[in-house]
C-alpha cells in the first residue's frame, strides 16, 4: 500500500496530543475519532465517508500507517454514546470525563483560531461528526 496516495488523517495539531493519539491508532487502542461539524463547514471540506482511506501523519508530518473508515455519523455532543467514547482510546472510564477532554481541546485557542471564532464553546447540541475506523496499514 502507498501511503503517498492516501489523503491525510491528521489527529489534533502537531505536539504531544497528535503523539499520543497516533500511538493509540498504531497500538490499535483508538478506533474512533471526533470532530467538529461546524470545523469541516468553515473548511469548506466534505464530510468523511464510510470506506475512505487516509493516511494517517505523525507531529514530524511522516504518514505512519493507513486506515479505513468503518462508520461516520452526525450526531449532537449529547448523543456520543460510550462506547464511541472508549474507542477513542485515551483512557477515559465515562462520557463525562471524555467530554471533559473534548471540550477543553475544542475551547482551545487553537481550535478557536482554526474556526476563527475566539469566543466558540460546544453545548449539548452542537453537532459533531463521529467517525470509527480499522488500521489497515503500518508504515
Amino acid at each position: 500500500m502507498d501511503l503517498d496516495d492516501l489523503p491525510l488523517a491528521e489527529f489534533a495539531f502537531p505536539g504531544p496530543l497528535r503523539d499520543r493519539l497516533v500511538d493509540a491508532i498504531l497500538s490499535g487502542a483508538k478506533t474512533s475519532t471526533t470532530g467538529l461539524l461546524v470545523g469541516y463547514e468553515c473548511a469548506n471540506e466534505p464530510l468523511p465517508e464510510v470506506g475512505q482511506l487516509s493516511a494517517v501523519v505523525d507531529s514530524a508530518g511522516r504518514r505512519v500507517a493507513a486506515i479505513e473508515l468503518t462508520d461516520v455519523r452526525v450526531v449532537r455532543l449529547a448523543d456520543v454514546d460510550l462506547p464511541h467514547a472508549l474507542a477513542e482510546g485515551e483512557g477515559d472510564e465515562s462520557l463525562a470525563q471524555w467530554r471533559a477532554g473534548h471540550e477543553e481541546f475544542w475551547h482551545s485557542a487553537e481550535v478557536r483560531a482554526e474556526l476563527g471564532d475566539p469566543e466558540f464553546t460546544v453545548d449539548d447540541d452542537t453537532l459533531v461528526v463521529t467517525e470509527r475506523f480499522r488500521l489497515l496499514h503500518v508504515a
